[in-house]
This record gives C-alpha cells, structure tokens and sequence, in this order.
C-alpha cells in the first residue's frame, strides 16, 4: 500500500529555496475585494514568493525567505491594512470551534431580526401601493407622520444590527481600498440619509406625495440580504470544515507507550519518533509505524475504503485511524500527530480549499476593480443626469438634485449583492468538503473545474459501486454434506465473530432462520481462522495456513483457484481428516450502480472498472 500512496502533501521543495511557509488566520476579510487586496500587497513585498488567501475559510498561505523578511513582518503588512492575522498554530482548535459556533449562532439570530423587521418595513412601505391592510393609526394617507416615523425606527434598528458593514466598509473607504462591505455601506447611508432628507420635507411642507420617495426599506432589504448571504456562507463553512475534522477525528487521542517495561498511558501529543506503542485487540492505532512483535488483522477501510482487514506481521507499516482485530502489537512510531497518513490525508483536503480554479483568479480580478468601478459608474450617471437635466435635454418632475441623488443611490444599491466574489470559492470549498465526507479527496480547485471535462472515469475502489462488505455467494460441498449443514457448522463457528468474513456468514444463516449448535473447545488464530468442537468433532474453519498447520492435505487448490479468478474470497471447513467444503464470498455489486453505469454513457463518459464488477453488472 505505501508504495502506492501518492497524497501530494509532505514534500518540501521550498526548503532548497530556503522558503518558509506562515499560515494565517485573517480576521475582518469580508469580500474578495479584500482577498485580492492582501495577495496583491503581499506579493509586491520583497522576500514573499507566495501569497494566496481564500475567503471560504478566511485562510492565508504565505511562502517567506526568512533572510529577506520576518513572519512578524508580514503580519504587521497584514495589519496595516486593515486585518488582524493570526499564526494557525497559535489558534486552539477547540476553543476556535466553540467560538466559531457561536458566531454563527449570533449571525443567525441577526439575520432572523433584519429579515423580519426588514419585511415588515417592506410590507409597510409597499401597503399603499398594493392595497394592503395596515393598522389605521399607521396608513399613510391618515397618519403619515407614524408611517414615515416607524419606518425610520425599523430602518435604524436594521442598520445598527449590521453595523459592521459600515465599521468596516468605510474604514476601507478611507484607506483608499474600498471592498464590499464599503458598496453595502455607501449604498444603504445614501438611501438612508436621502429618506431623512424626504422626510424632513414631508413634516415642513406638509407634502404626503413625497412618501413615494422614501428608501428606508431598500436600506434595510440589502442589509437583510447580505447578512443572510453571509449567514448561509457560514454554514456551508462549518459543514465544510466539518468534514476535515470527521477525518482527524479518525485519530486517538490517547496511546500505550512502553517505558522501562511498563505500558504508560499518554497523549497523542507527548508521542515521540522511535517510541514503542502497546495496542490492544480493539484498539485504535493511534500513530503511524512499523510493527515489531506480534501479528494481527487489521481494518484498514477508513483510508482504504477495503472492507476485508488486512492480515499484519513485523516488519510491516500500521496507520493511524485503523483499527487493530484480534492480536496484541508492539509498534515503533515512526509519524506522530500532525504527520500521519490520515492527517496528510486532512492536509490534502485542506489545500484543496486553499486552491484557486481558474474562475476564481477570474473573480480575483473582476472583484479588484469592481467596487471602485461602481462608485464611479454611480458619480457618472448621476453627473450625467445632472448636466442632462441642466441644460434641458431633459426633463423630470421633480427636484433636479433630488432626481440626480435618486439615480446615484439606484446604481450602488443594484451592485450591492457580491454574488461572483463569493459563490466561486464558496462552491470549491463546499465542493472539496462533501467529497471529503464522502470519501472523495479532491486535490485542487482546478481539479474540480476540470471535471466538467472529462471523458472517462475509473473505478479502483471497494465500495465504490460495490457494497462495501462481503456476502456469502456460493457454498461448494466435497463430501456430498448438505448445504445448509455446512452453513450451520460454520455459522456456528463464527457466532462472535467481528471479522467481515466471518459475520457475512453468520448472517447468512441468520437470513435462512437456521438454528446453530453450540460450539466447544473454541480458539480464534490470528490471520488463520478458527477451530471449535460440534457434537464431539473437531472442526477447523479458515485460510489454507489453517489447514496446512493441522495436517489438511488435499486442498482442491485448482478448483478453489477458479472461484479466486471471480474475484471472490475463499473460507474453508475441514474435519481432522479432510477439507469438506469451501464457502465463497464476495463485495457485492450495488443495486444504484447499474443506473450510474448507465447516466455516465448517456453523458459519453466511459466508465472503467475491474474485470469481475463489469462481468457483474453485465449480468445485472
């Protein structure tokens, strides 16, 4: 298996470069504006041969020569323009999970209050002009003070809820790199102030008509929108993330060292290379190494996705996450947390996240120019209007500046949504997680854009249109002993078994509803199967190693060998003297996978797999 193993991640070409790599956590990024802000900065910094920030994650991987510049340096760079980096190893994780959750929390009931207060302004505001019933003491046509008045309230209550976005939107104003959260602040000011203003004239000249004027509701509609964006760009976050973290999880936090010849239990973390680890039958491999003394089975399905464990002796590599069958193990650590397999696994999965597809360079570069361009194209319509309406090509009913004022808020208020920022890196990193969670590692973003565009695709995996765990399918009898007979001996024997193999069968019988004979004298081998008295004889249930340790000559390896071609696994049951019978099992072809063979043909994709499931679904 580790020779075939190609993760891509544990490889550090920089080092011939003397680069270093600093991960940041970067707090007050709000839009890709700001993304594109800090990659363009940074990569203008002498020393910085990498900059690449994702919005998904609020992530930041930056390669230094440290002999031209600090990582204290760079996030003093950071700061300066308007960010709060954090080092990623100085965040906790479990404290960054609990804050995290309840910052979604808060932004969830955030945006429930603007949604709500924000559709009752809408409704409110639109009751006139539709025919809505409203309370008395608010309609407009009899109370208009009330109406102008609770819209304000509202409107204020919505715009102090997200104070945030002119927080931050106009500090970056102010410094001349204006993002989204500074059109959003822009926007919905000048609609606010701009309905003050009407409704300072509405009260001194007594004008119901203004009412029509009014924009206290698009100000706090936008608000409503964008926090709802970013309340469910949030959630697709922490499912994201969630995935990661399930594969970490895989890991024990606890191991059995062996010191002075006494096991002693420790964190994870204390493991050292070159300690010797005491794991248990049951137990979780907790490091990555090599076995020393002992043998067993081990399940190896977590990060092969092989249902049937893998038979283990010394000499041979364990994994972190697997989990040890039935045999005690001495194990020389040769990866500790952070460099197992299954956490470069999680790595893997994490730069996934961290990588741009070409869209998204694509979006970088739209989002740099596209606030500015905003602003002005807004200065340029309402400049336009003005010398229009000026010189009398036009002409409009109302107050000129009133006019010129209403189509500079209409232009910011239309490009407030920033959907092209943030649907592209959202969509790779949501993308990247839920293949994660289902057993698919995505390597780049670029990966996934190119998957549009492929023509064949390649099975290699157990599980994949397969079951995942074997089944009994054929039972071959040499001494003319009935079927089910032999079914029920080796059922029998396999009562208490945890092994697929040996489970495949006693739920065969069960399935058949056949009673079971107790079995005497029982003993479990490692990696040979195992022997049991029925009704006074001695039977032996297992591999040829079995077999061949009790004497069992005649083995019908021919015959067997045929059924092996199949692709299918072999039990054998023996008496004292001779083989009896064979059992074979098999991953059974899943009943979806047909369909699936069929969409990807429609689609012109060429679907490959192994031999034995093709003649499966062939059949099927």
């Amino acid at each position: 298996m580790e020779n075939n193993i190609n993760l891509g991640v544990g490889t550090n070409t920089n080092q011939e470069n003397e680069c270093q790599k600093l991960e940041l956590k970067i707090d007050g990024i709000s839009c890709q504006a700001c993304v594109a802000k800090i990659e363009r900065k940074l990569s203008k910094t002498n020393g910085v041969e990498k900059a690449l920030v994702n919005i998904s994650n609020n992530m930041a991987d930056i390669e230094y020569n440290e002999k031209e510049i600090k990582a204290s340096e760079i996030m003093k760079i950071i700061e300066k323009l308007g960010y709060t980096p954090k080092r990623r190893e100085d965040l906790k994780d479990k404290e960054e999970a609990i804050k995290a959750e309840k910052k979604l929390k808060s932004e969830l009931t955030k945006s429930k209050i603007v949604i709500v207060l924000s559709f009752i302004l809408m409704y409110i505001s639109m009751s006139h002009m539709l025919g809505l019933p409203v309370p008395h003491i608010i309609y407009p046509v009899d109370n208009i003070v009330n109406y102008v008045v609770i819209q304000f309230i509202l409107a204020i209550t919505v715009m102090i809820i997200g104070k945030r976005f002119y927080r931050v939107g106009f500090r970056q104003l102010f410094m001349l790199s204006p993002n989204m959260d500074s059109l959003v602040a822009v926007g919905t000011s000048s609609a606010f102030i701009y309905s003050l203003y009407i409704s300072y004239k509405i009260f001194a000249e007594n004008n119901i008509h203004l009412m029509h004027s009014l924009y206290y509701e698009s100000a706090a509609m936008i608000i409503a929108f964008v926090m709802l964006g970013k309340y469910l760009e949030a959630l697709s976050k922490g499912k994201a993330s969630a995935a990661i973290k399930k594969l970490v999880n895989f890991q024990s936090k606890k191991a059995n060292i062996i010191r002075n010849d006494e096991i002693v239990e420790i964190d994870i973390g204390e493991v050292s290379k070159g300690d010797t680890v005491f794991i248990k039958p049951g137990e979780k491999i907790p490091v990555d190494g090599v076995i020393v003394e002992g043998h067993s089975t081990i399940d190896e399905s977590m990060i092969t996705g092989e249902s049937i464990p893998v038979e283990k002796a010394e000499n041979d590599k364990v994994y972190s996450g697997s989990i040890n069958k039935d045999g005690a193990l001495k194990v020389v650590v040769n990866a500790t947390e952070g460099e197992t397999l299954i956490s470069k696994i999680a790595k893997l999965v994490e730069d996934a996240q961290m990588t741009k597809a070409p869209i998204a360079r694509l979006a970088d570069r739209v989002s740099l120019i596209f606030v500015p361009t905003v602003i002005f194209i807004a200065i340029f319509a309402a400049l336009l209007w003005w010398f229009l309406i000026k010189y009398n090509v036009v002409s409009v009913s109302q107050n000129p500046f009133e006019f010129v004022l209403t189509i500079f808020i209409s232009v910011l208020i239309i490009a407030c949504p920033c959907s092209l920022g943030l649907a592209t890196p959202t969509a790779i990193m949501v993308g990247t997680g839920k293949g994660a969670e289902l057993g698919i590692l995505i390597k780049s973003g670029e990966a996934l854009e190119k998957l549009n565009e492929i023509n064949t695709i390649v099975f290699d995996k157990t599980g994949t249109l397969t079951e995942g765990a074997p089944r009994v399918i054929d039972i071959v009898n040499l001494d003319n002993t009935d079927k089910n007979e032999i079914l029920k001996i080796s059922a029998s024997m396999e009562v208490n078994s945890e092994h697929p193999l040996g489970k495949a069968i006693y739920d065969e019988a069960k399935e058949k509803n056949i009673n079971l004979y107790d079995v005497k004298n029982f003993l479990s081998i490692s990696g040979r199967g195992v022997i049991g008295e029925i009704e006074g004889k001695k039977y032996l249930l297992g591999n040829k190693k079995l077999l061949i340790d009790n004497g069992i000559k005649d083995l019908h390896e021919e015959e067997i060998h045929k059924y092996e071609l199949q692709g299918k696994t072999t039990i054998l049951l023996a008496d004292e003297e001779k083989l009896i019978a064979f059992i074979t099992l098999a991953d059974v072809v899943r009943n979806e996978s047909i369909e699936l063979i069929k969409k990807l043909k429609k689609k012109i994709l060429r679907p490959i797999c192994s031999l034995v499931i093709m003649k499966e679904l062939q059949k099927l």
